[in-house]
Formats: C-alpha cells, structure tokens, sequence
C-alpha cells in the first residue's frame, strides 16, 4: 500500500493535511528557502494537536548541505530535541564538499537518533553519485530517501526513481518535486511506494494595512503579504488516488 507524506508549513497546516488524510507529515519552517528546522513552539504545538506521523526537518539554513561545525552541533542539538520530544522520525541530509554523503557526520546523526526512522532529504538529489549514495545510506539504516531523482521534478526523474527502487527495500524510496494529482498515477504505476507532495497554494494575508514602502526581506520583489498554505482538496484528491491503487 502506498504512502502519502505531505510537506506543512506550520501546525495549521499539518492539522489541515490530517484531516484531508494525509498519512505523514514533513514539517518545516520557510517555504522558500526549501524548508528549515521548525521553532520550538511549533514542534511541540505539533506534537500536542498532530495524531499522525510527523518528521520535522532539521535544516538549519538554505543553500548547500556542506555544514560548517557550528552548524553541525546545532543539527545534533536539534535531534535531541525532536528525539526528546517524542516524534517517531526526522528528515536530514548532510553532504561533504565533494556530493557525497558525509559518513562520519551521518552516523552521529544516526546515533543521536537512535530509533528515529530517518529520512535523508533531497540532499540525495544534489550528491555526485546516487548508486553510491544509496549504498551508503543503507548501509548507515536510514529508512528512506525523498528524492526527485536529481531532476528539478520527480516526474522528469522517473528512471533514476525507479533505478534505485530495483536496489533493495530499504532505503525506501520516496518520490518528491512536483507530486500532485495529475501525475500521482506515473509514480505508483513505477512501484513507487511512498509520495511527498507540499499539496499547496499561496494564500493572500488578512492584512488590510500595507506599507508599500518598504521590504523585510533581502529581495525586494518578495511578496510579504502572502503564505504558503496546505490545499486541504488537493490533499483529499491524492489520497483518493493513492487509496484507489491500493486497492
């Protein structure tokens, strides 16, 4: 039976993919720089109000997965704090300066883990040999790879998805960049098992008031009356989808 895993934003968000029958959750912060370790408040209001499945991210800025030490030893801290927390996985990727995964670093994640399923994220996509990558990575016991097959969809990566499901059960490959209804049926027709989908739109602010003048971002052009949301619909349509295939 196939799996799908929806990417939240925020505890509105994961609560909003629960109900609409979502079977995982990824929860992140910051949406455009491709998802980053949520604050604590959020984590524990997740835990509080989530029933599901929830495996935040540990990410702790956007751009490369080649980690100065610093940033290293906030990741460890950050997985002690899921693992404190009570959540039942976490989603990382760590690579070394030359796209491979970064052994040394991954079995102390491993170890901080403990019996934490682990998801080695798209980190995966961005490594120099993905053979030897998912070689590696099983050899360290992560549970799966979200991966779109190191093209900027999964769609257009559908060989190398299914390249890497014919290696072995385990990682368990899961199929992620531009997952959504309308092509659902591509991955599960090629024996992908698990989706990952952010099932979302922009949604417009409450905010009456705007001060045009001025930005809080480093872009400019960033539009700061808007938020990445959760389609609730999208999200009940791709479980029906998945539902059907399983069957």
């Amino acid at each position: 039976m196939a799996l799908l895993e929806v990417c939240c934003y925020s505890m509105e968000c994961a609560r909003e993919a629960q109900e609409r029958g979502a079977d995982r959750i990824e929860l992140c912060a910051a949406p455009l720089e491709g998802g980053l370790t949520p604050s604590i408040g959020v984590l524990k209001s997740a835990r509080q109000q989530v029933t599901i499945p929830v495996h935040p991210i540990i990410r702790p800025r956007g751009g490369d997965f080649c980690y100065t030490d610093g940033e290293f030893a906030a990741m460890l801290e950050d997985v002690h704090t899921v693992r404190e927390l009570g959540f039942p996985g976490l989603v990382i990727g760590i690579l070394d300066a030359h796209g491979q995964v970064d052994m040394p670093r991954m079995r102390e994640i491993m170890a901080a883990a403990g019996p934490l399923a682990v998801t080695f994220h798209r980190a995966f996509d961005m490594c120099v040999n993905p053979q030897q990558a998912f070689d590696n990575l099983a050899e360290l016991g992560v549970a799966r790879i979200l991966t779109s097959g190191q093209q900027q969809t999964a769609e257009k990566g559908l060989s190398l998805l299914g390249e890497l499901i014919t290696r072995g059960d385990v990682p368990i490959i899961m199929a992620g960049a531009g997952v959504r209804a309308n092509n659902l049926a591509l991955f599960l027709d090629a024996g992908v098992k698990e989706l990952h989908s952010s099932a979302g739109q922009w949604v417009p602010s409450v905010m009456q008031y705007r001060n045009p003048g001025l930005s809080m971002s480093t872009d400019p052009t960033a539009d700061e009356y808007s938020r990445y949301a959760v389609n609730g619909e999208s999200v009940a349509e791709m479980k029906a989808i998945v539902d059907r295939y399983s069957k």
